[in-house]
């Protein structure tokens, strides 16, 4: 057993462990949890405790979560003096699976955000953001309920690698020469200048992990998003190496939409997974207007972003949107949502973000019928209209709670 400066491991679980390149998830696992800054505090003890009681209700005592607290953010500064301690990141590597509340950034120097620097350690490759809609929840759109849809976000690369100058600067203006002198550019030469890298090899592996997915989950289509018509080299490349890795890996599963309407009069034959590309600004419009016709959608990093944020307020904002940053096994489930620090240690903030991250994080161990009770909960609880502030102040005849007792009305109404 590891031993730690200051992570207590709990002595009556056991650690998740890859065997035949699938997950071996024990009756009683280890999982790290890093409570979060801020709102973290309120919404990680709401969610641990329904966690807790939707895994004994379901498997009466058969199983159970050994809860292990880990530190980044706040806490962990207070703890070791640094906002990301190595042994933090040793443990999830250790342990495999882990849950996370919202850290802060810290300001003035250290790491650009806790989060980037996560998945970058980790090589968290995929940031899967799955999005539907709870009935009875308000939105801007007409028919939300037409939203379901789960975004695969290419998370190491793109603009988020950090690779930039400061407009002034010493390096700046060594860059811009050079790309002026030697690459024939016109650059300004009072720019900022940023570089975007999108690799074969970042984007292969982030649509096969959207393909897989599709394909264990029965699902339809999965789509391409970017922005290739401009950048022919970087997101044109996405788009191409996506198809690539469709036609030589899963040709057997898979057909393109081209095919679909040249071959089949539009009608994809059945038990194939349609994939298709579609250019982001148009995308953004089609989310909108016509969101049931997209299952699985894979994306470069920013688009992604700006993406998975859309379609969550769609149905009910990012307080309703689970998430989760991937590698080839390592899962770290989280909040989509910033640290809110005015509400902080105010017990009235929707805790739904991080019980639904949970409920992705039970489906990954393979605790589906656990994941199930929770959802069912939530949507019991907002059929009761039993809420927390964000979602009475759209609803008619609703009683406010605040995140413990949204949570308590939660374990009242679990079957």
């Amino acid at each position: 057993m590891a031993k730690y400066k200051h992570i207590v491991v709990p002595k009556d679980g056991k650690a998740i462990t890859v065997k035949a390149k699938k997950l071996s998830v024990p009756n009683k696992p280890i999982i790290p949890v890093i409570e979060g800054d801020g709102i973290g505090r309120d919404i990680m003890k709401a969610t641990r405790r329904v966690v807790d009681a939707a895994v004994e209700k379901t498997y009466k005592g058969r199983k159970r979560i050994a809860w292990m607290d880990v530190y980044a953010g706040e806490k962990a500064f207070e703890l070791y003096k640094e906002w990301l301690p190595e042994e933090t990141t040793q443990a999830i590597k250790k342990y495999i699976v882990a849950l996370k509340g919202p850290l802060t950034t810290p300001v003035g120097g250290g790491f650009r955000s806790l989060n980037v620097s996560l998945r970058q350690i980790l090589n968290l490759y995929a940031c899967v953001r799955p999005v539907s809609y709870f009935k009875g929840v308000g939105s801007p759109v007409l028919a939300p309920q037409k939203m379901n849809v789960i975004i695969f976000r290419e998370n190491t690369e793109d603009v988020y690698a950090g690779i930039e100058w400061k407009k002034g600067s010493k390096e700046v203006k060594k860059v811009i020469n050079w790309l002026n002198k030697q690459m024939k550019t016109e650059i300004r030469m009072d720019s900022g200048i940023g570089i975007k890298p999108i690799s074969a090899t970042g984007t292969k592996r982030l649509v096969r992990k959207a393909i897989q997915h599709a394909i264990a989950h029965k699902l339809p289509s999965v789509t391409l998003v970017h922005k290739g018509n401009i950048m022919k080299y970087t997101e044109g490349a996405f788009r191409d190496w996506g198809y690539q890795v469709a036609a030589s890996e899963f040709s057997r599963q898979t057909i393109t939409e081209d095919d679909v309407w040249s071959k089949y009069k539009g009608k994809a034959p059945k038990n194939k997974i349609v994939i298709k590309d579609r250019i982001a600004d148009s995308m953004f419009q089609q989310i909108l207007t016509r969101p049931d016709e997209y299952s699985v959608v894979a994306t470069p990093n920013l688009n992604g972003d700006y993406l998975s944020d859309a379609c969550a307020a769609q149905v009910g904002g990012l307080g309703m949107a689970p998430g989760a940053n991937m590698g080839d096994y390592i899962g770290l489930f989280e909040a989509t949502h910033g640290t809110a620090p005015k509400y902080a240690d105010k017990d009235v903030i929707n805790p739904s973000s991080v019980m639904l991250s949970a409920c992705m994080m039970l489906d990954y161990m393979g605790w589906g019928k656990a994941a199930d009770m929770i959802r069912r909960s939530i949507q019991k609880t907002i059929d009761k209209k039993t809420v927390t502030y964000d979602l009475h102040r759209q609803m008619k005849k609703a009683k406010k709670v605040g995140t413990s007792g949204f949570a308590t009305e939660m374990i009242k109404n679990m079957r």
